[in-house]
């Protein structure tokens, strides 16, 4: 099976939701990790931080899936913009949503959406350029 028609930011939305909703006693601002750095500060690390890295992550392999120009393609931005509307409901109509985390994990949605648009518009500018220079 194909993820090009398939929004990857599902993955790090899926498992929000379930930590958030199974496991309610878990903090998205406590500490996971503690990295003691050369200039003597202390680095931490949150489950929250740790869950944004990820989606950024996933966000570029998007990016670079938004320079197909395939069938697909249009598909997968039609289901990144309901994914972001689906992340943009629940984190104004939902108590366990309410967090930074989700709200950096709608943000990097809508930068999927914006970015995934904007991407293949300029690809199908060029390859519309590229054929009729061939005519």
């Amino acid at each position: 099976m194909s993820l090009i028609g398939f929004p990857l930011l599902v993955i790090p939305f899926a498992i929000y939701n379930i930590v958030a909703f199974l496991f309610p006693s878990v903090s998205w601002t406590g500490d996971v990790a503690r990295i003691h750095m050369m200039s003597g500060a202390d680095f931490t690390f949150t489950a929250g931080d740790l869950l944004s890295m990820f989606a950024i992550l996933i966000l570029f392999v998007e990016v670079l899936k938004a320079t197909r120009l395939t069938p697909r393609t249009m598909i997968d931005h039609m289901l990144s913009m309901i994914l972001f509307i689906v992340l943009l409901v629940e984190f104004l109509m939902v108590k366990q949503a309410a967090t930074g985390t989700s709200f950096l994990l709608m943000v990097i949605s809508f930068v999927d959406v914006i970015g995934g648009f904007s991407v293949t518009i300029s690809a199908a500018k060029r390859n519309i350029e590229l054929e009729g220079e061939k005519a």
